[in-house]
């Protein structure tokens, strides 16, 4: 068979070909050239300048805690995590070491004119920041409020449970609890629990020192590190364990959003001077809301004339509830989680049947993992 010479057309069709494979492996080249580059730049920046850093330790922050605390150490090395841990340790433990100046009034003059009209027991309204939305309680009678339990050995008991089984109006998560794993029952507290004046859990001591929030007889909000046995000569009626106290004398503590202990859900609570109780409850981890630093949430008692502000369980325990109803968005995959406490309200405190579950029991041999 005879071999058809090859024509002027099809060079130059080939030559066309082979310029445009050219071009498209030049363009490649440079596109991954250029990927290279920026992410070379992206990576100092990260890792160098003192803008990325911030936002660095910020996503460390974020992450230590969750229950991903370990991932932190890819961002900022094992020993500034460990380090970083344990100076907001250490700062949440002085925060809680100033004394507090009574600086809130919650008994009425004799002298004041009586105030016409009824103050609402309970209002709620939305906030927001940049990267939040969340809600915030104001509770105009603090004596009102008691901390509810579980009623059922062996497990920790949902806010929603919690409210329609006691008949109270509101229902906010409370203190921390042992959490193996983040994946815990919710039964076993940390620190200590008062309700109704009353210890029904505490794993200090008498004399053991622990990091509170609480509120006394005559309505005033308790925070800070104090002796179990402090709390009862003050006259501790509720209280759980959590820190920090962020907003002492109506100063607060926490100086810049660097300080903040990272973005994430919060509940955190506080008194103002006519002896109000406000409950922050924001958001996170979610597309309508990221979260907030405690600094955000500072700055919103702040500007609501907060003298006293501490924080409580936040995260995925994190959960308002108001006439049996979740108000707000947890960011629990697996819904709202078990809990050991959480504040109660009630239009008549001294009714709510709450009994101690943890009563006889030895704490030391509660499984928290265990369902």
């Amino acid at each position: 068979m005879a071999v058809q010479p090859t024509t002027s057309r099809q060079i130059t069709r080939q030559t066309r070909v082979k310029r445009k494979k050219s071009k498209g492996l030049r363009f490649f080249g440079y596109t991954l050239l250029s990927f290279t580059l920026l992410a070379i730049i992206g990576l100092c920046w990260f890792f160098l300048s003192a803008s990325g850093s911030s936002l660095r330790f910020m996503m460390a922050d974020t992450l230590i805690t969750t229950q991903h605390r370990d991932w932190a150490k890819y961002l900022i090395g094992t020993p500034e995590l460990q380090k970083r841990v344990e100076a907001y340790s250490k700062s949440f433990d002085d925060m809680g070491a100033e004394k507090d100046l009574g600086l809130v009034d919650v008994q009425p003059k004799p002298s004041e004119a009586p105030v016409t009209g009824k103050k609402e027991l309970v209002t709620i309204e939305p906030i927001s920041g940049n990267n939040f939305k969340g809600q915030l309680v104001t509770i105009s009678d603090p004596t009102k409020l008691r901390i509810g339990v579980p009623d059922k050995v062996g497990k920790g008991e949902k806010v929603t449970s919690m409210v329609k089984r006691t008949d109270a109006i509101l229902g906010v998560n409370g203190g921390g609890f042992i959490d193996p794993n983040w994946e815990g029952n919710g039964f076993q507290p940390e620190g200590v629990v008062i309700s109704g004046g009353k210890i029904f859990y505490n794993d200090k001591g008498m004399n053991g020192s622990v990091q509170v929030v609480g509120i006394d007889k005559q309505g005033r909000m308790i925070a800070g590190k104090y002796k179990v046995s402090e709390l009862l000569e003050m006259g501790v009626q509720e209280a759980v364990s959590f820190s920090p106290r962020f907003i002492v004398n109506g100063v607060g503590q926490i100086k810049s959003q660097a300080d903040g202990w990272g973005i994430a859900p919060r509940t955190c609570m506080a008194q103002t001077k006519d002896g109000s109780i406000l409950f922050a409850i924001i958001d996170g981890r979610q597309t309508h809301s990221i979260g907030a630093t405690l600094y955000d949430v500072q700055q919103i008692f702040l500007a609501h004339d907060a003298i006293t502000a501490a924080n409580l369980d936040g995260g995925a325990s994190t959960v308002l509830v108001h006439n049996n109803a979740i108000i707000n968005k947890p960011s629990s995959e697996y819904g709202e989680r078990y809990l050991p406490t959480a504040w109660l309200l009630f239009d008549h405190p001294e009714t709510a049947v709450i009994k101690n579950v943890w009563e006889g029991l030895d704490i030391s041999k509660i499984d928290p993992s265990k369902w």
